[in-house]
């Protein structure tokens, strides 16, 4: 059976081995952090909970990086949480750094992993971590649209007072104010969201997904954990069971959607191999311009990343 590693004990990084212990698919996680025993605490509280829970993966905690060799897939969440007043690219130098030497130590024990960032910035982040993996594309990829379409989907089930099982959403580019929601290809059980809402009401949510980390940062003080552990858990699960699912993440672009080296949000199928599959939409020319915008506002922060 597979071994997964998450990097980063914090709030975010738990859930993640909290989910993927529930899921009962590896044998192993191991969860890593450099704070003290941390992660040796939170591991020994989730292997506690799986008699009550009813999961058999074992889960333990370390600061050595040892204790990672062979992982099949590592889950990077390290990195300082954005606090309120503060910009994604606010935490670019630091985080980078953190990555970057995270993924050298990843890649001193594993050869061929595949490696999901959760780490902000988002999109800079992964092309931190794919510059330090030396890894292919399609091995190094982050979380973001999931998280994105998950509380679209989530504030349009309110809207319309429905399951959030029955929608179906998509978005493209960068994670942040640049994201490009895609209501033509929005439905709830096959219905076009368009038929069910009006303009006004699907603008104002659009602008509230598009803000949706920082509504959480207000509330909290600190940034979203549930709902983004549980979302690179779904991207584990679909890899680690060949699901060849369709999720947006952020990926690196070769010419897909006429654009070139830089990391946005577009829809792959996920697999064992990770994206199996780049899925290209036929975009009209108003989405195409958003997601050359999105994707000129990633490219001015992979430009600041390049300085450092």
């Amino acid at each position: 059976m597979s071994k997964v590693t998450v990097i980063g004990a914090g709030n975010v990084g738990a859930t993640v081995a909290n989910v993927l212990a529930h899921k009962d698919l590896v044998k192993e996680i191991v969860l890593v952090d450099i704070v003290g025993d941390l992660a040796k605490g939170k591991a020994l509280d989730t292997w506690q909970q799986s008699p009550i829970d009813h999961y058999s993966t074992s889960i333990i905690g370390t600061n050595d990086y040892r204790d990672t060799k062979n992982s099949d897939i590592v889950v990077i969440t390290a990195g300082i949480p954005r606090k309120p007043g503060m910009s994604r690219d606010d935490l670019i130098t630091t985080n980078a750094n953190i990555v970057t030497s995270v993924v050298k130590s990843i890649m001193e024990y594993s050869k061929n992993p595949i490696i999901i960032i959760v780490s902000n910035p988002l999109d800079v982040m992964t092309y931190a971590a794919y510059k330090a993996s030396g890894l292919k594309r399609n091995r190094v990829f982050g979380m973001a649209g999931i998280l994105d379409t998950a509380r679209y989907r989530a504030f349009l089930a309110t809207e319309l007072k429905v399951s959030p099982k029955d929608i179906q959403a998509l978005l493209l580019g960068g994670h942040g104010d640049t994201m490009v929601p895609l209501p033509r290809y929005t439905t709830v059980a096959g219905i076009p969201v368009t038929d069910l809402v009006s303009k006004q009401k699907l603008d104002a949510i659009v602008e509230r997904t598009k803000g949706g980390g920082g509504e959480l940062v207000k509330l909290m003080g600190t940034s979203a954990w549930y709902a983004p552990g549980a979302a690179a858990a779904q991207m584990v699960e679909a890899i680690l069971k060949d699901e060849n699912r369709v999720f947006p993440v952020c990926a690196k672009l070769d010419g897909e959607y006429g654009l070139k080296d830089v990391f946005v949000g577009v829809p792959v199928k996920l697999g064992k191999n990770g994206i199996e599959k780049m899925i290209q939409l036929k975009l009209n020319n108003q989405e195409q311009k958003l997601l050359q915008d999105s994707a000129s506002a990633v490219k001015e922060v992979m430009n600041v990343f390049d300085k450092i």
